[in-house]
């Protein structure tokens, strides 16, 4: 039996899905939802609604949301309300007129799929397809989105990570691409190398694991060549700011001075040093370099020697937190300053990374916490250098803390007495003329490692000739299949499961004919992931990775959804990725989504959701038990959708309560709808409705438009009697949101057509006006009146006829009247004294 016809509960058994959650206490639908849900969505496949000629469309919107990992579990919460909101946006621009297109995918090679497979000992390629089975069919499927799975991408598949290798030979091609020999970050676990940016606070952001430090030669990708058009193209983006906020973290741009300082007794050798604070050199009491500097063994003292290298060899995890205390050993080695000569000591320290400015510091406790732990540990002096404008405190006064702000130069030399600015620049200054330094600029970003020693992922196509170094694979030979293996378990050496596969190492030479090997790490899966949303359009195109007549009409993406926590592990890959296509000609946009919005992350009780806390919500349950639509909308209406929402079952009947009460005022209605024209009060709560929803749905206040639906059905119930308007209307601007039970709801209504189908209902804004309205009136601030005026009442009027009410003249009698103030359609406040 092949994977793909696998039972449906084959498939779920499979797969494990966490443990199903009790719905005592939980309202059900009183409409029997499992009798159109299933038949509404195989409706819409055979009519192929969602289905959208790319070559054709008018007006194209891509609506992108970020394809699942495959896992185990299936899809959690977090996924659906993800998708959900994104789908409902989908649905909205679908219904104002635009051709969508609204694809979706499986991120399927990687730690993440490997793992379980480990975990369950099956194979990996075997597994993965069960799981994608199983998030397609039975759960995407199910949430009611519109996708066209007519271009469903897989990254396993290798018509697709043909391409992914093709993306990597041309940035290799064009030196963005090299092997080197650097410190990488392990997790001993995973047995893998991760980038900086899968590496939370020292710990892997897959498994948890303490990630340790080993020096491997390894793949990069020169992401740092863009750090700067990274950072500069964030101003105009239409991006939720906390995700640019967070990329302009990481990408960390500083501006400072890079200066050298000799060695005593080293003849021509110098440390490079680089601070962003040079106002505070001479506060400097010790030099820090990282534990494997490349000037550590020949700076090293002999004497200091042994205890050195037993220093580097315990230096192989990451901290795990910035509170641990801080190690170093010393080098035996002093440097003179550049402008006292005082002998400073030369350390190495943890704390100093090998990647950031230099991998050497200037040591100034007095005026950087790191320092002023270190200084602490190590019992070196501080010096104050720099103080407030504010205070006289002395630089004798021993420092409890730093002093970490700018303020006035004290106690250097002829910098004294000018400001931390006027400092900065005059001893740059005086650096550059003397040709010792001079100001630089430097980023926190590292260039992208993406060599993976596992199985489960595209092989890296570059071939070792023994007279021609790492060659590419000749395009025409892509793919580069990854081969069956009996045994793909991970190593932990360092070395992938492919080098002991003799079949695929061994190969000749494309430019020699030599014998020669191949490569055997894969790269990281989320290089499979940085380029998906341009083979989406052209899935079926196999001549070219991106079809270039369909991607100028469809590209950049018009709304990419997704979480903030792949602000960084996902975002700025795909970025640097389509600023490269961009550079070589590839592609003719150089950011890849126009605009983005980040989803909140669902909390339950307030706690983060996860395993340990034994709080997971298992959305089949809630599908299950409650249908798609409740579900839908539930999520939705939790609170505002780019901000966190807390996941509560008893905040779900009341979403319950109003669907149901909207299936029973259509499906209770006998004969024929009134058709008569809406006037007055009753028109003008219609549009004021679809207004609310019209402005609040485009900008994902989602749960206010929600509201405004609630609003109106409470409207509606009590008018003595419903229009087929009022009804039609309500339906309309609820599809987006509860799309099986509108379509459902709107053939009982005689259409034919799909409800999706439809235009989105415009409003009138002279309907809004009111022909009267109520205003309370109050004296000092304590309501004490009403009145009821027309809406198109002057000003003066109005005041005039709130201070000749009989209740209003009981109150200010005797008083004086400072002043009457109207706000406009809200109240009216007189103020006595």
């Amino acid at each position: 039996m092949s994977e793909t016809s696998r039972p449906a509960a084959d498939i779920k058994a499979a797969s494990e899905p966490p443990p199903h959650r009790d719905m005592t206490g939980m309202r059900a639908p009183h409409y029997d939802f499992a009798d159109f849900e299933a038949r509404w969505h195989e409706r819409w496949e055979d009519q192929k609604l969602y289905q959208v000629d790319l070559q054709r469309a008018q007006r194209p919107y891509y609506n992108l949301m970020m394809f699942p990992y495959p896992s185990a579990e299936g899809l959690h919460v977090g996924n659906v309300y993800s998708y959900v909101g994104s789908d409902v946006h989908g649905r909205l621009m679908s219904m104002q007129g635009y051709d969508v297109f609204e694809p979706m995918g499986f991120d399927a090679f990687g730690i993440h799929s490997e793992n379980f497979a480990i975990k369950q000992g099956i194979h990996p390629r075997i597994l993965t397809a069960r799981n994608v089975e199983r998030f397609r069919e039975l759960q995407l499927k199910r949430i009611g989105n519109r996708f066209d799975w007519s271009h469903e991408v897989n990254t396993t598949d290798p018509e697709y990570y043909r391409w992914t290798q093709w993306i990597f030979l041309q940035l290799f091609k064009a030196g963005l691409a090299e092997r080197k020999a650097a410190p990488v970050n392990w997790c001993p676990k995973d047995k893998t190398v991760l980038a900086d940016e899968q590496v939370i606070n020292g710990h892997c952001e897959r498994c948890g694991s303490l990630v340790e430090r080993r020096w491997l030669e390894q793949w990069f990708l020169k992401s740092t060549n863009y750090a700067q058009r990274l950072l500069d193209n964030l101003d105009a983006l239409d991006w939720t700011e906390r995700v640019k906020s967070l990329q302009r973290h990481w990408i960390g741009r500083s501006e400072g001075l890079e200066f050298q300082m000799a060695v005593d007794g080293i003849p021509d050798q110098h440390v490079q040093v680089y601070t962003t604070r040079p106002d505070t050199i001479f506060g400097m009491t010790f030099v820090a370099l990282a534990p494997h500097h490349p000037l550590v063994a020949a700076i090293t003292d002999p004497v200091y020697q042994k205890a050195v290298i037993a220093y580097q060899e315990q230096v192989n995890s990451l901290r795990s937190s910035p509170d641990d205390a801080m190690t170093g050993v010393f080098t035996g080695m002093y440097t003179p300053h550049p402008f006292t000569g005082e002998r400073i000591p030369i350390w190495i320290a943890d704390f100093v990374l090998e990647g950031y400015g230099a991998g050497a510091i200037m040591g100034v406790p007095a005026h950087d916490e790191r320092d002023f732990a270190f200084a602490q540990q190590m019992h070196l002096p501080v010096r104050q250098v720099v103080q407030s404008t504010d205070t006289t405190i002395s630089a004798e006064t021993p420092l409890t803390e730093t002093f970490t702000s700018t303020g006035i130069v004290i106690d250097s030399g002829e910098y004294s007495g000018l400001t931390s600015e006027q400092a900065h620049n005059a001893i740059c200054t005086w650096f550059e003329a003397h040709q010792s330094g001079q100001r630089s600029v430097k980023y926190r970003l590292r260039d992208w490692l993406i060599s993976r020693q596992r199985y489960w992922g595209p092989p890296i196509p570059i071939i070792y000739c023994p007279d021609h170094g790492a060659v590419p694979v000749p395009e025409d030979q892509l793919p580069v299949l990854l081969p069956e293996a009996e045994d793909w378990m991970p190593t932990g050496t360092g070395v992938s499961p492919l080098a002991a596969i003799e079949s695929f190492v061994h190969t000749t030479c494309p430019i020699c004919g030599q014998p020669a090997r191949r490569e055997t790490d894969v790269s990281d899966n989320f290089l499979d992931s940085a380029w998906y949303y341009l083979r989406y359009p052209s899935s079926t195109d196999q001549q070219h990775a991106w079809n270039p007549e369909i991607t100028r009409r469809w590209l950049p993406v018009d709304m990419c959804v997704g979480g903030a926590d792949h602000s960084v592990l996902h975002l700025m890959y795909v970025r640097f990725i389509a600023m490269a296509l961009h550079d070589l000609g590839h592609i003719s946009f150089s950011e890849p989504f126009s605009r983005f919005r980040a989803n909140g992350t669902i909390t339950m009780a307030g706690a983060k959701i996860s395993k340990s806390k034994g709080n997971v919500i298992n959305p089949d349950d809630y599908l299950d038990y409650l249908g798609a639509d409740a579900f839908r909308v539930y999520l939705m209406f939790m609170g505002p959708y780019e901000m966190d929402g807390d996941f509560t079952d008893r905040g779900i009947n009341g979403v319950v309560r109003f669907l149901d009460r909207i299936w029973q005022l259509v499906t209770s209605h006998t004969g024929s709808w009134p058709e008569r024209p809406l006037e007055g009060e009753e028109r003008r709560l219609l549009h004021l409705t679809i207004k609310r929803v019209s402005e609040d749905t485009p900008v994902f206040k989602y749960n206010t438009a929600i509201a405004a639906m609630m609003e109106y059905l409470n409207v509606l119930e009590r008018k003595p009697e419903q229009t087929r308007q009022d009804i039609e209307t309500l339906i309309t601007l609820l599809a987006p949101f509860a799309p099986y039970i509108t379509e459902e709801l709107w053939a009982r209504l005689g259409h034919s057509d799909s409800v999706h189908a439809v235009s989105w209902p415009g409003y009138d804004a002279d309907a809004l006006q009111q022909e009267s309205m109520i205003l309370p009136i109050q004296i000092n601030g304590r309501v004490r009146d009403r009145i009821q005026v027309a809406s198109d009442t002057p000003e003066d009027a109005i005041k005039q006829q709130a201070m000749v009410t009989e209740k209003v003249q009981k109150f200010v009698a005797g008083h004086h009247i400072a002043k009457v103030i109207y706000v406009p359609g809200r109240l009216v406040n007189i103020v006595i004294n």
